[in-house]
């Protein structure tokens, strides 16, 4: 009988938290990076409410802060807020340098969404007329150039990368989590048996699980 008020659909529990705390999220204007941690206080504020659980917010605070507006916000503003609006920490250059590159990275990502999603007729005559003027003398050479460039990048690592002990796999703790072939700077949340959920820099939330985890 409890699940039938609950919220479903993820766009419904963001519309729950615009309601719920209006000082802190925004659809449009206004937004402002996120308090480190808050996922914790509205977990409490919320405690023993029909309409969401705390896994719904946690997915709903990952679209919230994955969102261009909400990423370019942390590259704009000098601070974070807190539920009631109230300014809190300054916004670390990290977390601004982490966040425009979730920005680039995201916008790149659409960028070649659209244009696979171009008819083929279009991009094949551009190729036509182009390739045999210059694929062989330009492209060609240009391409070995960007992919050598573009496989050594990953190679440039800094110092020793250790594991995190299990002994530190404990909450408020900061680790650097692997997310892909990055190393990103987070801090535990919450740990269930396996299942450990950070939030990194940018405020997103993430389940990952303890190997993945390292000594920052």
């Amino acid at each position: 009988m409890e699940t039938t008020n609950k919220l479903k659909d993820i766009n419904e529990v963001l519309e729950f938290l615009y309601q719920e705390f209006p000082q802190c999220f925004k659809q449009k204007d206004g937004i402002k990076p996120l308090k480190v941690g808050i996922f914790k206080d509205i977990a409490e504020r919320i405690e023993g409410s029909e309409k969401v659980s705390k896994t719904q917010v946690r997915q709903a605070l990952r679209k919230y802060t994955s969102n261009w507006r909400y990423l370019e916000a942390v590259t704009k503003s000098e601070f974070r807020i807190d539920l009631d609006g109230n300014q809190g920490e300054k916004v670390e250059q990290e977390h601004i340098d982490h966040a425009q590159k979730a920005l680039e990275e995201s916008r790149a990502k659409m960028a070649k969404r659209k244009k696979q999603q171009r008819p083929r007729q279009d991009s094949d005559s551009k190729s036509f007329k182009k390739k045999p003027a210059h694929a062989s003398k330009t492209g060609d050479k240009n391409a070995p150039a960007a992919n050598k460039s573009a496989k050594a990048a990953p190679a440039k690592r800094s110092g020793k990368i250790e594991p995190l002990p299990a002994t530190e796999v404990k909450v408020n703790n900061k680790v650097k989590v692997k997310l892909g072939q990055a190393l990103v700077n987070a801090v535990i949340t919450e740990v269930n048996k396996d299942d450990v959920h950070v939030e990194l820099v940018t405020g997103m939330q993430v389940k990952t699980k303890a190997d993945s985890l390292y000594i920052v």
